[in-house]
C-alpha cells in the first residue's frame, strides 16, 4: 500500500466479485452501445469508412495497456490502480498525475454520459424532448442519482445491476449487428479496404480516428479499481479486463462494419445524436427497431455506474494515503463503500450538469468532452504501459511470453498513446485544450502541497521496496 496501512476504517468489502462479474464490469466500463451511439458520427467525420481500421489499430495498442494492467495488478491490490502502480514503476509525481487524470476524465465523463442517458430515454417518447437540454439534463440527473445510490449501497448490488444490464445490452447489440451485416438493402458493399492502413490517407487522419477509438475502448480498467473487492485480487481483475476487452473489441468491429454497410453519410450527419435509432429502424422497422435504443440507455447507465466506481475508488485510495483529504478514505460502516468520496462526486457531478447548460448545444458538449477525455486517458494509459516495462525490465527476457506480453506489447501501447497525444494537440479547439489540460494542471496544486509537506507517498521507493514488489509479483504468477 502506498504510504499507509489499511485498517477497518479504510477497508473496502473483500472477496465480493468473481471472474464473471469482473469481466462483466470490464464490458460495462467500455459501454459498447453507448460508445457506438456517442462516437460513431465523430468517427465517421474523422476517418469516413475507415472506422473499422481505426478501431483495429487502436485496439491492438489498447491490448498492450490491458496486459500492462494485468501484470501491474499482480504487484499490489490497490483501488487507486495506476495512481499506486505508476508511483512505484516510474515516479511518485507521475503516479499522482495518473490518478488525477483518471479523476478528471471520469468527472467530465459524467456529463458526457448523463446527457445521452436523458436523451435516449426521452427519445423513446419524443424527438423534440430528446434534443431539449433542460429536459435531457433533468432526466439525466435522475439516472445519475439512481446510479449513485447503487454504488453507495455496495459493490454486490452494483455487480447484480451490471450483469443484468450488460447481458441485455450485449445481446441486443449482437442481434442488430447481424441484422445490419445481412440486411438486404446496403448503402455500401463490404470492403477489406476498411481495415487497411491506406484507408486513412494521412497520419493526421489516422491519429484523429485513434483518439476517438481510444474513447470507445476506455473504461475496461474499472476492474483494476475494484481489485480490493475482488476474489483473487492479484489475478482476477486483470483476467476480467482481458475478457471484457476481447468482447468489446469484437462488438465494436462487427457493429462498425454493419454501420458502414447500412448507413449513408446523410443518415449520420442528420442524426448524429441518434445513430443507433436510425440504424435500428433501417434493419428492423417499427417498434422492434427501438430495442436498440434500450441497449443504448442500459449501456449509458451502466458505464455511468462504472465511472462512479472508478472515480470514487481512486479518491478513496488517495484519501487513505493522505494525498487528498483523508475523509475520502473512510468507508461506510455497513456497506463498506467510500461514502464521503461518493457524496462529494455527486455534488460535483450535479454542478457539472448545471454548468454544461451554458456551454452550447448537446452536440458541442459531447464533441469537446470526448476529445478532452481522449487526451486525458492517453496520459494515464501511457504511464501504465511504460511502468510495467521499467518495473519488470529484468524479467522481460526470461521467456517469450514475458517479452511479448510484459515488454513489447505494453511498450507499443504506451508509445502509441504518447504519439497520439502529441499528434492530436494541434487539432484540438481552444475549449477542449482548456478542459483537457487545465483540469490536469489543477492537480499540480494538491500534489505540490502534499509533496512540500514531506508526504511519504512522494518519497521514491527504495531498492528493498522494489525487490519486495518483484517477489510479490513472482508469487502471484
Amino acid at each position: 500500500m502506498s504510504g499507509s496501512t489499511k485498517n477497518h476504517e479504510h477497508k473496502l468489502a473483500e472477496n465480493v466479485l468473481g471472474l464473471f462479474e469482473s469481466a462483466v464490469m470490464g464490458v460495462a466500463g467500455s459501454a459498447p452501445a453507448y460508445s457506438i451511439a456517442a462516437s460513431t458520427a465523430l468517427l465517421v467525420g474523422a476517418v469516413g469508412l475507415a472506422g473499422p481500421a481505426a478501431l483495429l489499430y487502436c485496439g491492438i495498442a489498447m491490448f498492450g495497456i490491458v496486459f500492462a494492467f494485468n501484470y501491474l495488478g499482480r504487484t499490489e491490490s490497490n483501488s487507486g490502480a495506476t495512481y499506486a502502480w505508476v508511483r512505484r514503476g516510474l515516479h511518485p509525481a507521475l503516479g499522482y498525475i495518473a490518478g488525477w487524470s483518471l479523476l478528471m476524465c471520469s468527472s467530465i465523463f459524467m456529463v458526457a454520459a448523463t446527457l445521452p442517458a436523458g436523451s435516449s430515454f426521452l427519445g423513446l417518447f419524443s424527438d423534440k424532448l430528446s434534443n431539449s437540454k433542460g429536459w435531457v439534463t433533468l432526466f439525466g440527473t435522475v439516472f445519475f442519482l439512481l446510479m449513485v445510490a447503487a454504488v453507495a449501497f455496495g459493490v454486490t448490488i452494483t455487480a447484480k445491476v451490471q450483469v443484468l444490464m450488460s447481458t441485455i445490452e450485449v445481446g441486443l447489440l449482437a442481434l442488430f449487428a447481424v441484422l445490419a451485416i445481412f440486411h438486404g438493402h446496403k448503402t455500401h458493399t463490404f470492403s477489406w479496404h476498411w481495415f487497411a492502413p491506406s484507408s486513412f490517407g494521412s497520419s493526421q487522419t489516422f491519429f484523429a480516428g485513434a483518439l476517438i477509438a481510444a474513447f470507445y475502448y476506455w473504461g475496461w480498467d474499472v476492474t483494476a479499481n475494484l481489485n480490493e473487492e475482488t476474489k483473487g485480487s492479484h489475478k482476477t481483475p486483470g483476467q476480467g479486463a482481458i475478457i471484457g476487452m476481447i468482447i468489446t473489441f469484437l462488438l465494436f468491429e462487427v457493429f462498425t462494419v454493419g454501420s458502414n454497410m447500412v448507413l449513408s453519410d446523410k443518415d449520420i450527419s442528420d442524426n448524429s445524436a441518434n445513430i443507433l435509432g436510425v440504424l435500428g429502424q433501417k434493419v428492423w422497422p417499427g417498434t422492434p427497431g427501438k430495442l436498440i435504443v434500450v441497449a443504448v440507455l442500459l449501456s449509458t447507465v451502466a458505464t455511468l455506474e462504472t465511472q462512479l466506481i472508478q472515480v470514487t475508488r481512486t479518491m478513496f485510495s488517495m484519501g487513505r494515503d493522505g494525498t487528498l483529504s483523508r475523509s475520502f478514505g473512510k468507508v461506510h460502516n455497513k456497506y463498506k463503500t467510500p461514502i464521503v468520496a461518493t457524496m462529494t462526486i455527486t455534488v460535483v457531478g450535479i454542478g457539472l450538469f448545471v454548468g454544461s447548460q451554458f456551454i452550447g448545444s448537446l452536440g458541442k458538449i459531447m464533441t469537446d468532452a470526448i476529445a478532452a477525455i481522449g487526451v486525458q486517458i492517453s496520459i494515464y494509459y501511457a504511464l501504465a504501459g511504460f511502468s510495467v516495462v521499467v518495473l519488470f525490465r529484468k524479467m522481460i527476457f526470461k521467456s517469450v511470453k514475458n517479452f511479448i506480453l510484459m515488454g513489447l506489447w505494453p511498450l507499443i501501447g504506451a508509445v502509441f498513446m504518447t504519439v497520439m497525444f502529441i499528434k492530436v494537440i494541434p487539432t484540438l479547439d481552444h475549449l477542449t485544450k482548456v478542459v483537457g489540460f487545465g483540469t490536469i494542471a489543477l492537480g499540480l496544486i494538491p500534489m505540490l502541497w502534499y509533496w512540500s509537506r514531506g508526504h511519504v507517498y512522494f518519497k521514491m521507493p527504495t531498492k528493498a521496496e522494489r525487490l519486495a514488489v518483484i517477489h510479490e509479483f513472482e508469487h502471484n504468477l
